[in-house]
């Protein structure tokens, strides 16, 4: 329905984010929908998570905790945080002073980039990235430095420091890698860490799919390393961990003066996190047996899905963690990838991201990006439908 016309007219509008329209996602969930694909591009579960979870949450509801929370999270929580990360990683963050719960890791980084970064000032982000990074960037005035990975998805850090300036402010890293499903390992975050201390940078770590590493590999979280910990905003997510992206719960660790500045912007942009979902969450870490037996979960997920891969013409890159996979299909097609993904969806009824739509300005490679964390009949029902090709 559209308003009636009106004899007054609406304010003429500037846009802050000139660049950005319709979504890639959108666009192909529309287009899922109209051709009954099987749906690969989202990035998130088609299955429940742990019974338990829901039950703890559903108690703390009953037992009164319905009202407002502190800023900065419930205090159960940030302390199973706190001891969370210093098992994992070794770092010991002050539950009071140096962690803070926020709505999603989206506004976990939106709120990290606006703590620090100042108009006129540079931000290098890694690309292909996760799509909210070049709007938080502009929207606080900045100037984002886009440095492409290599074409099997690693980072080249002689490139990342030759693009630091006096104007640089911030690096943003993620790893595990959302799109390619690649790692960051020791000698990454030992590059990471010399650069950021040579030239005073703050390090942004969206580290979202911590908990999501195959083959027996580590996660190279910045919390390890003491010289990226002193300067680095640390954010992970309860969504991606339990499956529960529709909570858009999630935190950020950093040294108390980092926080303090985070809690500053944090106040004022949601003030807090909905109060029944921090304290079930609170109990349930209670046992890290769900985040500790993720990566096996995930892992066999994922070599299913590649051993159905195998039997294509797509080409496989590493999957090193995260539950995407991407793909070279220059064996099938020469169409660019918005095609080529488009043409997925209608004619093969398998619906996949183009990779370049995660470049500020797309760069065309003939791969897309597949999620693998659905039901195993799911996926068995796109492999039947990919093997056509």
């Amino acid at each position: 329905m559209t308003l009636p016309s009106s004899p007054y007219p609406t304010p003429a509008i500037v846009s802050k984010l000139p660049k950005v329209g319709t979504t890639i996602f959108t666009v192909m969930s529309a287009l899922a929908n109209q051709y009954r694909s099987v749906n690969l591009g989202q990035g998130f579960p088609d299955f429940d998570c742990d019974p338990r979870l829901l039950d703890a949450v559903d108690q703390a509801m009953r037992g009164g905790h319905n009202q407002y929370p502190p800023m900065s999270g419930v205090a159960e929580l940030r302390q199973a945080i706190a001891a969370k990360v210093r098992t994992l990683y070794g770092a010991s963050y002050n539950p009071d002073t140096e962690i803070t719960v926020t709505a999603g890791a989206t506004q976990a980084i939106f709120t990290a980039i606006m703590a620090v970064v100042r108009p006129g000032d540079d931000v290098i982000v890694i690309e292909p990235m996760y799509d909210s990074y070049l709007p938080n960037i502009v929207l606080a005035g900045a100037n984002p430095v886009c440095v492409p990975m290599t074409d099997e998805f690693t980072i080249d850090w002689t490139r990342v420091e030759a693009a630091v300036t006096p104007r640089t402010r911030a690096i943003l890293v993620n790893t595990p890698h959302n799109p390619s499903g690649r790692i960051l390992r020791d000698d990454d975050l030992r590059a990471l860490e010399a650069i950021a201390q040579a030239h005073d940078l703050f390090v942004i770590a969206d580290e979202v799919y911590e908990h999501m590493v195959f083959d027996g590999q580590v996660h190279a979280s910045a919390s390890r390393y003491p010289g990226l910990v002193a300067r680095s905003f640390v954010i992970s997510s309860f969504g991606k961990t339990y499956h529960v992206t529709g909570w858009k719960v999630a935190y950020c660790a950093a040294p108390a003066a980092m926080t303090a500045e985070f809690r500053k912007v944090h106040q004022y942009l949601v003030f807090t996190v909905n109060t029944p979902a921090q304290a079930g969450l609170a109990r349930y870490m209670a046992d890290p047996a769900p985040y500790l037996q993720l990566p096996a979960f995930y892992q066999r997920k994922r070599d299913l899905f590649r051993e159905g891969l195998g039997k294509t013409r797509f080409r496989l890159l590493p999957c090193e963690g995260t539950y995407f996979q991407v793909v070279e299909y220059s064996a099938i097609s020469e169409q660019p990838e918005a095609e080529f993904a488009q043409w997925l969806t209608r004619e093969i009824g398998v619906t996949a991201i183009p990779m370049s739509a995660f470049y500020d300005a797309p760069i065309e490679r003939r791969k897309v990006r597949f999620c693998f964390a659905k039901k195993d009949e799911t996926l068995a029902d796109a492999l039947a439908r990919l093997s056509r090709i």
